[in-house]
């Protein structure tokens, strides 16, 4: 490799001082003689000078304040990642965020095993859910995630509303959270649970309805479009979080189907349950439990709900 610099200059050919010696030597070695002249000739007309060093310098300074093509310039964003969507794009979308279980409900447990209408039976209210073997809670896991995607969903303007905060003595009962869905005429309800399997049970499922239609129940205008916002949220969910889509359920779509939920049964609008990880299994245990893995479930599943909304 050559460098051709500001500071860097070829040598100039040094012009030999005519003398005595010179002529002399020109007579003797005719031959001699004719090579200088021929040398003196090329080096006055600057054969041998400036010009050519200085077009390769050109070139390289051309070259260097030359701006690379927009294709090849790193403009910081990091390839393949999502557009950033700008605050309000959600504007006029509400979102209702069912946290599963009330982290008090074990302090009433008379009133959560109240049966209610779920339209196919009667169910109970609601359960206490379950916990991890070392006795963190299904209800703190779902509460604690339902805040962080409350939080990134405010931020793209949507209106979010919570069917509860840990605000009340129980509940609510699960005929109760489908009608603050309903009366919200919200644009997407999700319902936050962690599962309670065997072990070695791991991965992540979202629950959509089945065509229902029997006493008060009526899901079959919603099963599309809640099998979308299932399709989206399992999508953006195994993508955010690197969780694989459950392994006893599902087979191994991320998907299941039911028609025994309350909560979905009694929906209006488009409705999921996400089962975001096995609280039994040790390996999931240690995702659920962890605060930056939470965010990335609440991540993962807002994605598939802007997704969803924007169409």
């Amino acid at each position: 490799m050559s460098y051709a610099g500001p500071d860097f200059e070829p040598p100039r050919p040094r012009r030999v001082r005519r003398g005595p010696l010179t002529v002399a030597l020109a007579a003797l070695v005719p031959g001699a003689l004719l090579g200088w002249l021929v040398y003196e000739a090329v080096a006055s007309t600057g054969g041998g000078g400036r010009s050519g060093n200085a077009a390769v310098r050109s070139s390289a300074t051309s070259g260097a304040s030359t701006p690379p093509p927009a294709s090849s310039r790193n403009d910081g964003k990091k390839p393949g990642a999502a557009p950033t969507d700008p605050s309000g794009s959600l504007k006029g979308k509400v979102v209702v965020i069912d946290p599963g279980h009330n982290p008090n409900n074990f302090q009433h447990t008379a009133e959560i095993n109240r049966k209610v209408d779920i339209g196919t039976n009667k169910k109970e209210c609601d359960t206490t859910g379950t916990s991890t073997n070392d006795g963190y809670t299904e209800a703190a896991f779902t509460l604690d995630v339902a805040h962080r995607l409350r939080a990134l969903l405010e931020q793209q303007g949507a209106t979010v509303k919570l069917t509860q905060d840990g605000d009340r003595p129980y509940g609510p009962c699960i005929d109760e959270r489908a009608q603050i869905g309903n009366k919200a005429h919200a644009d997407a309800v999700v319902s936050v649970h962690a599962d309670g399997s065997g072990a070695g049970n791991r991965g992540f499922h979202v629950i959509t309805p089945a065509a229902v239609h029997s006493g008060s129940a009526d899901t079959r205008p919603i099963v599309a479009p809640s099998r979308s916002l299932g399709e989206h949220i399992a999508g953006s969910f195994a993508r955010v979080t690197g969780s694989a889509p459950s392994n006893y359920v599902g087979g191994g779509t991320g998907l299941v189907t039911r028609e025994d939920l309350g909560g979905l049964n009694l929906s209006t609008v488009p409705k999921v349950f996400i089962e975001c990880g096995n609280m039994r299994d040790s390996k999931d245990a240690a995702q659920l439990t962890s605060g930056a893995w939470r965010q990335k479930a609440a991540q993962g599943i807002s994605e598939g709900i802007v997704s969803f909304l924007h169409g």
